[in-house]
């Protein structure tokens, strides 16, 4: 999962592609879940908070031509929400990416591909904290049945290993992570009414700005990255792809049948994300995998149906 932008807004309509929303829904999830299997492939290569930095950095470049106008005109808008603007910066593109980096560095690809749908619990959680949405009783239900499939995967099946958890490190990182996005979802409701362009453009700048600190003190603590085909491979994937394209297709997309309708193709990421995981970097599934998932999507959808008409 990368960070999202729900909010509707003006994109070209005049080819074909433009007009297929659950085309450019699946594109952004086939996009989002190659972010986790580079991650993977770069860890090891270029250090976390060096990638999450260079990839909002070249995407901000990317996308700026674009945004610049909206940015303009949306500046007094921006400024007299900045906090609100720099938080969802800090959370939904600085820290979430980077602990997704750092936590790919210690566990595997599948594991965060399959932890990622229990994103919207999260959501749900910091909903109610800040927004006062209470959940009702089968949002309950389906959010005690979500977190036992994510206990399911953390502990690798054995629910006994509670009584001494020794979690996997990346695993946790992850979790982590993911509280951290729903802060971000759940407060991004709190946004200036600005043009979606304006959004990403001022979050993408200002979430590789928060970086450089943690940036200048990776440099000095961890080696520098290797300036090769590999990286520069990976580089140019994690700009352009999870971030600007996939960006411009689930903003397309919302607009075109809106958020609602929009929000289950969070749950294709992980199924798009496995299957490149088993092809490119050999992972194998696990029955405790295939369980989790299953209860973590079965609570989902328990806890999103909408309530029966009374």
């Amino acid at each position: 999962m990368s960070a999202s932008d729900p909010t509707t807004d003006a994109a070209p309509s005049g080819n074909w592609l433009a007009n297929q929303p659950y085309l450019l829904l699946s594109i952004t999830s086939l996009c989002w879940a190659g972010n986790a299997i580079v991650g993977r492939l770069a860890a090891g290569h270029i250090p976390p908070v060096t990638l999450s930095f260079l990839r909002w950095s070249l995407a901000f470049l990317i996308i700026l031509p674009f945004a610049w106008s909206h940015l303009v005109r949306d500046w007094a808008a921006i400024r007299s929400h900045l906090g609100t603007m720099v938080i969802l910066s800090i959370t939904g593109i600085g820290a979430f990416n980077t602990m997704q980096y750092w936590a790919l560095e210690h566990t595997q690809a599948l594991n965060t591909l399959l932890l990622q749908s229990a994103g919207p619990l999260f959501v749900a959680a910091w909903s109610l904290v800040l927004l006062g949405v209470r959940l009702t009783l089968a949002q309950a239900g389906g959010l005690a049945l979500s977190l036992v499939g994510v206990l399911v995967i953390l502990l690798h099946g054995d629910l006994t290993t509670l009584k001494n958890i020794e979690f996997n490190a990346g695993d946790i990182i992850f979790v982590a992570a993911l509280a951290i996005f729903g802060l971000y979802s759940a407060l991004s409701y709190k946004r200036p009414r600005i043009h979606g362009l304006s959004f990403v453009g001022f979050t993408f700048g200002c979430g590789a700005a928060v970086l450089i600190p943690l940036l200048i003190w990776e440099l000095l603590a961890r080696p520098v990255m290797r300036i090769d085909t590999a990286n520069l491979l990976s580089l140019f994937y994690v700009a352009v792809f999870p971030s600007t394209l996939a960006y411009l297709c689930f903003n397309r997309g919302v607009q075109l049948i809106g958020a609602n309708r929009a929000a289950p193709f969070f749950h294709v990421i992980p199924v798009f994300g496995a299957a490149m995981a088993i092809v490119f970097l050999g992972e194998q599934p696990q029955l405790f995998h295939v369980i989790g998932f299953a209860l973590v999507l079965t609570g989902v959808f328990v806890a999103s149906r909408r309530p029966a008409a009374g």
